[in-house]
């Protein structure tokens, strides 16, 4: 194709206004490339991003003893604790500097969805492994074993789930496993969902609810702070079937994006050395209590206790 040009060898007006079309082009496909690169939401990569020097956790923020957000904006808990072990470990044993470490709240229902969007790294944040969020997400663990339980106040004539009689006011977190339950399990009661089982527990105290209901675990962790704080008289309540076996058995696993192999083998490794190194036991003494039984090591990697539940 012959171009014209002008006697001093630019380019004619046909010629400038195709580069200018063409560069245009350029401009804009490299635009949406970029645009579709920052916007496509997808999940990180945590050894990646390990690597890159830059990792969000999730965890929650309001959760006594096993994640909480200080008024100095400290991220305290045995949670957020076992995530930092796991960060440390696998940067240690790539030969990595440790990341920066970012907390992002993780309410129960907005769990799989920051996940899946690639707005955090992994989770830990009180996360019990069933069939329902393993289709949706990857899980590593599982790291402890709790139990639901009730919380009370010191006066309240509840010693057991035989005495969660019709019209008893419950309460639990919106998308808990612990809710579920009790729809399930106990539909006669008034269960009540808040955002938050810092609300719930505010409800005990002011005696707008009977009970707190959720995992063990938690309960210790509110039980103490109001204690601490307030010099209030609330008890765990364990809830047992008539043979003496746990009314529920939860697996608290961490969270990683659907298919990534490598970091899930990666946190897996971690957290058999966080128990067997005894690291595990001195977190869960820290934050909880020494009275707080641990119980026997789980059988990390293996999952296959879902398709029981």
């Amino acid at each position: 194709m012959s171009i014209s040009t002008l006697p001093n060898g630019a380019p004619t007006r046909n010629k400038r206004s195709w580069m200018k079309r063409a560069a245009a082009a350029v401009v804009a496909v490299a635009t949406t490339v970029s645009l579709a690169a920052c916007g496509s939401g997808g999940p990180r990569n945590l050894l990646a991003d390990i690597e890159s020097g830059h990792v969000t956790l999730g965890t929650k923020f309001d959760q006594p003893g096993l994640g909480e957000r200080t008024p100095q904006r400290q991220f305290e808990g045995v949670d957020t604790d076992v995530s930092r072990f796991v960060i440390e470990y696998i940067a240690d044993k790539h030969g990595w500097a440790v990341p920066e470490m970012t907390w992002r709240e993780t309410p129960s229902a907005q769990r799989e969805t920051l996940i899946n969007n690639g707005e955090v790294n992994m989770i830990a944040a009180t996360y019990s492994i069933n069939k329902g969020r393993l289709a949706a997400v990857d899980f590593a663990g599982p790291y402890l074993v709790t139990h639901q339980a009730l919380l009370v106040r010191g006066s309240a004539g509840i010693q057991g789930l035989a005495d969660v009689a019709p019209g008893t006011r419950l309460c639990s977190v919106s998308g808990s496993t612990p809710a579920q339950k009790v729809k399930e399990a106990l539909p006669e009661v008034q269960l009540q969902e808040f955002d938050t089982y810092a609300a719930c527990a505010e409800g005990v105290k002011q005696g707008v609810v009977d009970a707190l209901t959720t995992d063990a675990t938690i309960l210790a962790g509110f039980a103490q702070r109001y204690k601490e704080r307030f010099g209030d008289d609330f008890r765990v309540v364990e809830l047992r079937n008539d043979d003496g076996s746990y009314w529920t058995n939860e697996y608290y696993g961490i969270g990683l994006p659907k298919g990534d192999e490598a970091s899930r083998e990666a946190v897996n490794e971690a957290l058999n050395e966080l128990y067997d190194s005894g690291e595990l036991e001195r977190i869960v003494a820290k934050h909880l209590g020494d009275k707080f039984e641990l119980g026997d090591k789980p059988n990390i990697g293996d999952l296959s206790f879902v398709a029981k539940k």
